[in-house]
């Protein structure tokens, strides 16, 4: 028998799959997706079974066998293995890297290489002799010493020693120690037997009498009696209760924000929507559900939910980022109790293994998370949601670079069940696909609860300044924060930090210096004093005047949010805030914490960044504040008005979610800006008219796609050298249907050290596309990267900063 297999080394051209010979007693356990131990090159590695074949093209002499299987039952399923052969080519990734996603970190290998000693006879110098005194083996990172390396090197040429590979896995199975107590007979007779001076023991024996034949953990005899575990392992060797060791899951704890156990009754909308969801719940259709913030979508999830799983089948939930987990956590583990699997960023190494195997098991039958839970590991699939599936987190930064949509939508042609794409503020191309009958549109234009959109008031900042206001609180939204604050009602401050490059606009007339040949504002450089566009390269110095109105106000733009709360707490003394940003959430649970506290009505604002604007929502939030709304306005991305408008539609939905009116303040530079306007009317379809005229306008997606390359390396001429080069062999390539734009630097243009640039592909049908960029992947990794060279591609950015 002879297994395929893929090795984990992540180089080119290893990746391949490797025949290796199946020894016959494991012929009867091994499997395509289980994990084995096998020897390559003088080193062990992990890898991964694809397949089990009856011959090889190969040698049958020359292959190398299986050394170990680590699994008893496979760890990838059929489905993930074809998933990763098709994401190889469709991301342009090794298929090891596409297998690795799928699996939670405790999965993968960790590699610790060991000196073990052959022929103890033969060991003749004193340090090796004292450094193999008790034992056979020893990592080689203990030995430090220059001297004893160079002993060892001599020995391991000899075969006195030899260094082996351990491969291990980086996770362990948490277990707990459970007892069984004994009878109340037995105890008594084991207490008549004691001695007087036991009395700890005695106290713990009387205990136990009250839990004859209980099974209990060690743990909870501990905390239940107060005594000391020598107390209690002295007792257990008398006999009082029969130990062992079991398997148990590490707890994610999810906060409790509220009860929605019981299903609400659907409006109308709603009804309508579940309808068309139900007419295709076992076809493998893509519907864009448009949704008001407040409409009810949620409930709309869990009541699709709920028929998949009365019909047998499993559901994925997937929401952006982890600050929305807890409120999704909380509603679906309300609904569905154990039923519900959590996977995010948030939890441990151990957690996140827990929750995995939970899935594998089949113990659960809806798993909600971030990204990577759209491989959770279920093979029966009937329904997979993404909300806010506008949200730039579904894309993976760095390889392999998929999208959580794309992955979702080729597990529902395998499972033939749907895909849900919700938003209140879709993404263009998910929104066009939608218009063209690509995706089916489900529309909802009303709040569930029939409670009207709050009001928007957009404060020009312009006005404020001239009127000698330098205030990061225009006047208006200082007098609405003082009233709730009286109101005793709850505020949200969002701080618009989106995107980290500085921008230059004047503080007179809002003009910001836009790039001549690209509808994008330039970047400042703070380093060479320059503002630079990171499309086409144009550079020019930073001026000392508008270029509009000849105002000296014009300087560089950017605030944090410890600097707002430094001037909430003067201008309002007393109010009680929390701030949410990634300085305060950086440990574990602080998340939930915050959003527990302030649902709880122990702070009355709630300052935060982009991790506030989506997925709250609490009853007493009456007001919103948008701080800033030129951040996102001005980045040096096409995306940057959709970005805007979707920002400040969805914080403006966290207010008046209940009983109470909601009101918005929006503080601009540039209040004329349709982002801006549409986002104040709430009104979707007129932004997405205008934002449409200006992408065809610029041959931007949905119009066309894009592929971005990237450069790196520590030479600045040899990245722009190797950069010209790969811009030249391209066009020589490609169609006259696709546009290489570049080579320029990067947005950041050096990163540790290292300099970057970049080319951009723009296309609307180009054949032969990932044929040439596979060619181009060949000849740098057989090539260029001997060099020093790192090139990286991404087939459909989400961002080209």
């Amino acid at each position: 028998m002879i297994a395929e297999v893929i090795v984990d080394i992540a180089a080119y051209p290893i990746d391949k799959p490797f025949d290796y010979v199946v020894p016959k007693e494991m012929e009867d356990i091994v499997e395509p997706g289980v994990r084995v131990k096998v020897p390559f090159g003088n080193r062990k590695l992990l890898g991964f079974i694809t397949e089990i074949k009856d011959e090889s093209d190969l040698n049958i002499v020359k292959l190398k066998q299986i050394e170990e299987i680590l699994d008893i039952t496979p760890v990838l399923t059929k489905e993930m293995l074809e998933m990763a052969d098709w994401m190889k080519n469709h991301v342009l990734c090794f298929e090891i890297d596409a297998l690795f996603a799928m699996l939670p970190s405790a999965l993968k290998a960790k590699y610790e290489r060991v000196i073990r000693l052959k022929d103890r006879s033969r060991l003749v110098d004193s340090e090796a002799q004292a450094l193999f005194e008790k034992r056979e083996a020893i990592p080689l990172h203990d030995v430090t010493s220059m001297k004893l390396l160079s002993i060892l090197k001599k020995y391991s040429e000899e075969g006195i020693i030899e260094v082996e590979t351990i491969v291990k896995q980086k996770t362990s199975v948490k277990k707990e120690r459970i007892l069984t107590i004994q009878s109340e007979t037995e105890i008594s007779k084991l207490l008549s037997l004691l001695s007087p001076q036991a009395k700890k023991q005695k106290e713990l024996m009387d205990w136990m009498i009250g839990h004859a034949g209980e099974i209990l953990s060690a743990k909870y005899v501990l905390e239940s009696t107060g005594v000391q575990p020598a107390v209690l392992n002295a007792v257990i060797e008398k006999g009082a209760a029969i130990t062992s060791m079991e398997e148990v899951y590490r707890d994610p704890n999810i906060v409790d924000l509220g009860d929605h156990s019981v299903p609400f009754q659907v409006t109308e909308e709603q009804a309508k929507v579940m309808d068309a969801l139900m007419k295709e719940k076992d076809q493998p259709a893509t519907f864009l559900l448009h949704g008001v913030t407040g409409s009810g979508k949620t409930e709309i999830y869990l009541q699709m939910i709920q028929d998949v799983i009365s019909r047998g089948k499993e559901a994925i939930v997937l929401v952006p980022e982890i600050s929305l987990t807890p409120q999704m956590n909380s509603r679906f583990k309300s609904r569905f109790g154990d039923l519900v699997a959590v996977m995010h960023s948030g939890l441990s190494a151990g957690e996140k293994y827990d929750e995995w195997r939970k899935i594998q098991r089949g113990e659960v039958k809806v798993v909600v998370g971030a990204r990577s839970a759209i491989f959770a590991p279920f093979t029966n699939l009937g329904v997979i949601i993404l909300d806010e599936e506008h949200e730039s987190t579904y894309k993976q930064d760095d390889t392999p670079r998929y999208h959580a949509r794309d992955i979702a939508i080729w597990r529902s042609q395998y499972y033939s069940c749907p895909v849900i794409l919700g938003s209140a503020t879709p993404s263009l191309e998910s929104y066009a696909r939608a218009s063209k009958g690509v995706y089916r549109l489900l529309t909802m234009k009303e709040r569930a609860n029939h409670h009207p959109l709050p009001a928007v008031h957009v404060v020009d900042m312009r006005d404020e300044l001239k009127n000698g206001n330098r205030s990061m609180f225009s006047v208006d939204l200082a007098d609405a924060v003082r009233k709730r604050l009286e109101r005793k009602e709850q505020i949200v401050l969002f701080l618009n930090k989106r995107g980290y490059s500085s921008f230059v606009l004047c503080r007179d007339c809002g003009t910001t210096v836009q790039c001549p040949n690209c509808d994008i504002s330039l970047t400042y450089h703070r380093a060479s004093e320059v503002l630079r566009c990171h499309y086409c390269g144009h550079e020019e110095h930073v001026p000392t005047n508008c270029p509009e109105c000849s105002s000296e106000h014009i300087r560089f733009f950017g605030t944090g949010t410890q600097k707002v709360e430094e001037e909430v707490s003067k201008l309002f003394p007393g109010a009680r805030v929390l701030r949410m940003d990634v300085d305060t959430t950086r440990q574990k649970g602080a998340h939930e914490a915050i959003l527990k506290d302030f649902g709880d009505g122990k702070a009355d604002i709630l300052l935060g960044t982009q991790m506030i604007a989506k997925g709250l929502d609490f009853p007493n939030i009456t007001l919103v504040g948008v701080l800033t709304a030129d951040t996102t306005l001005n980045l040096s991305d096409f995306r940057a008005a959709e970005k805007t408008f979707q920002l400040l539609t969805q914080v403006s939905g966290r207010a008046g979610r209940h009983d109470k009116p909601g009101e918005v303040f929006i503080q601009t530079y540039s209040p004329e800006h349709y982002a801006i306007q549409h986002a104040k009317n709430h009104s979707y379809e007129p932004f997405y008219r205008q934002e449409m005229m200006a992408r065809k306008q610029y041959e931007y997606p949905p119009f066309y796609y894009l592929t971005l390359i990237q450069f790196s390396h520590e030479d600045l001429m040899k990245v722009s050298e190797y950069a010209g080069k790969t811009v030249e062999w391209l066009r020589q390539r490609l169609s006259d249907q696709s546009a290489v734009i570049g080579p320029t630097a990067a947005a950041i243009s050096r990163v540790n050290n290292r300099y970057r640039y970049q080319c951009l592909i723009k296309y609307k049908k180009e054949i032969g596309l990932t044929e040439t960029l596979q060619q181009l992947i060949k000849m740098y990794r057989t090539e260029w990267l001997k060099t020093g060279l790192y090139m990286t591609i991404d087939m459909d950015p989400s961002t080209i900063m």
